[in-house]
Parts: C-alpha cells; structure tokens; sequence
C-alpha cells in the first residue's frame, strides 16, 4: 500500500433515531488518484467525505491514511484540505487574506506566506484579484480562491464537496477541465463528492457509486457504464438513463429470445447459452438509448446484427448536437432513443430504430443484480 492510500473498513454512520447515513462501507483511495463519489442526495457521500476529514466521528470501523489509523486524529492535524460547496470563504478578508490565513494561523513567517499566495494565486488564473473581497468576485472566481485556500497548504488529499454545483453551465464545464489539469500537475489524490453523473465520468479515473448509505459499485467510468452491477447504476449513470424494462427468457427456434412489451429480441447463441438458467423466468430488460440506432450501419455491431424495432413516436427533445426520442413500445411503455442532431419525426408517426441483441442488459427483478453473459463488456 502505498504511503497516502485513504482506506475505510467497514466504516459506518448512524446518527440518533438509527438513522444509517453510512453503512459498513469499505473503500480504497489509491495515493494520487482522482476518485468520484458518486450518488443521489442523501446517498452517504458527503457524510463519507466529511467521516475522511475527521468532520464526523464513525459509529463503527476504521479510516486509515496509509498504515495510519486516523479515527481518533483531530482533522487539522490529517493533513487534509476540504472545499464545500459554498466555498466558505472569509468576507471580510481579500483574495490574498483568504488564501494566506491557513498558513498564517500555523506560524508561517509573512514572506514565505506571501509568496505561497502570489504562486498559488498565478497558477489558478487570480493573480489580479488578490486585494479583491469575495463579494466582488464571481462565482467562478470565488470557487478558485476556495480551491487555492486548499491548495496553498499542500495537504496529502483533496475533499471536494460538490465544488461545481453553484456554477452555471458553461463555468462548471470549465471548472471541470480546470481541476482535471490541476489534477494532472499536482499529482495529489483527490475526492470528488458530485450528483451530476458528467462530472463523473469526464473528471474521474474511478467513480464509486452510493445509494442508501452503502456502496454499490467502484471502478473505471466507462467500466461501471458498459457493466452496470444492478438497475439503480443501470439507471442512475448517464443520461438519458437506460431504458429498463419487465421481460421474460423464452425458447425460439434458435435458442432463447427476450420477451418485452411486444418486442421478441433473439439471443446470440453464445449468449443464450450463457442465460440459459433464465429460461422461461423473469427478467429486467436494459437497453440504452446509445444502442437503438435510426439506420442499421450507424455502429459497428459486435455481431453483425441489426433487430429493426418499430416504435411510435411520443415526443422529440432536440438538444443541438442530438435528438432525443421518446417513443413508445408495441405494448405501450415507453422508451428513449439518441438520434443524430438532424433527426425529426411526427408526433405519432411510426419510426423504424435498430437494436444490436449483443448490447442488451438483463438483470434479476428479485435482486435487481446484473445477470452476466461471459465476459464483461470491454
């Protein structure tokens, strides 16, 4: 284990009433790495985030910082820095005062303080604020001097609570790209806590999913994505979410088929195999809106087959770059499809869409767990 690595064991939080904010997690946050903690409000991650800088005391389990157990360690003495969501900033105090204070309050000498602002405040872009007050600065601004109160003091781990999340659009995009390369140049590990599933997967190298005060899945974004472990990540990451639907295994005359709202999806025989303890059972039908295609040739499908679906159009969303269809299944539920940015459809018409059979989900509706065929998607 390598000398910062944050891991939980067995980590929980329960606070007066039984409410369990955090359940018996275990976590491993490799020294370096740029780790999401993913979910909906009330999820547990900002309590696990708050449980790491010492801000909350756990009910049970250990935090360690490399072989450090750091349960008992008082937060200013982790050597951590935490940046909230409303930056928390002194308003009283310039640009140069907020982010000097930290030093100054732990004995640094005014020279080296001042030059640790003037280096922290030109390498995130401020170095011309430094005698303004937060409340003359933007929200793009102020969340920078957040950022540079947290870096000036070159803690081993970033905390960041839902840094972004005050930001209009076309700032938090650019915040985003910002802390990617901040990222890159210091090298330091760092803890993102966001509910915004893009944040997720463009800013980290490995998201850990919560719901419910427990962690459902961890790994690479587009490994967690192409792999979902059960409907809520199936249904929580991206977006649109995956289409899910109630369906059933049944035999065709070419192995297995999957049976939903009207449409009959045959199964490769590799996969059919694979499923073939599922015949005749129940199953939840997963398919993202990536996979139904306006024209058979739009993908390159794994084998090589394109199932054509006719569906009725319900609504059209037209977001620029793509179009999405809402359009409902033979049997009336409905579903949404991306369609290319020149797509257009109406209201009630028919609309041909191809579907490969190979990039199908199926999960057990009793667990909600995924049900694997082989191998995990690349």
């Amino acid at each position: 284990m390598a000398g910062n690595d944050i891991r939980l064991e067995g980590v929980s939080k329960v606070y007066p009433g039984e409410v369990r904010a955090v359940d018996a997690i275990d976590l491993e946050v490799r020294d370096g790495e740029f780790m999401i903690l993913l979910g909906p409000s009330g999820c547990g991650k900002s309590t696990t985030l708050r449980l790491i800088a010492g801000l909350e005391a756990a009910t049970s389990g250990d935090l360690y910082i490399g072989s450090r157990r750091i349960n008992e360690v008082d937060p200013k003495d982790r050597n951590l820095a935490i940046v909230f969501q409303n930056y928390a900033l002194f308003p009283h105090m310039t640009v140069a005062g907020n982010l000097g204070f930290g030093m100054k309050i732990r004995g640094h000498g005014r020279a080296e303080t001042e030059a640790r602002v003037r280096e922290t405040a030109a390498l995130l872009g401020i170095d011309e604020l430094l005698h303004r007050k937060p409340r003359e600065l933007s929200g793009g601004q102020r969340q920078r001097v957040a950022l540079g109160r947290a870096l000036i003091r070159e803690p081993v781990a970033f905390l960041l609570d839902e840094p972004l999340s005050n930001l209009d659009a076309k700032l938090r995009a650019g915040m985003r790209t910002e802390l990617i390369k901040l990222h890159r140049q210091l090298g330091r590990t760092v803890i993102h806590v966001t509910h915004d599933q893009v944040e997720a997967m463009t800013m980290g190298e490995r998201i850990c999913i919560m719901n419910q005060g427990k962690i459902v899945q961890t790994g690479p974004p587009m490994a967690v994505y192409r792999n979902p472990a059960d409907t809520f990540v199936a249904g929580f990451l991206a977006s649109p979410p995956m289409n899910l639907l109630d369906a059933r295994l049944q035999a065709n005359a070419t192995g297995l088929a999957v049976v939903a709202a009207g449409l009959a999806i045959p199964l490769h025989q590799a996969d059919a195999t694979s499923y073939a303890a599922w015949r005749d059972r129940p199953v939840i039908l997963g398919i993202r809106p990536e996979d139904l295609r306006e024209h058979p040739g739009d993908a390159v499908l794994p084998r090589n087959v394109a199932l054509p679906l006719d569906l009725r159009v319900v609504a059209i969303e037209a977001l620029g770059p793509e179009v999405i269809l809402i359009a409902a299944l033979p049997d009336g539920p409905e579903i949404a499809a991306r369609m290319g940015r020149d797509f257009t459809a109406p209201i009630g018409s028919i609309q041909r869409v191809f579907l490969d059979p190979a990039a199908i989900h199926l999960f057990d509706p009793g667990t909600t767990k995924a049900i694997w065929a082989g191998a995990a998607r690349p």
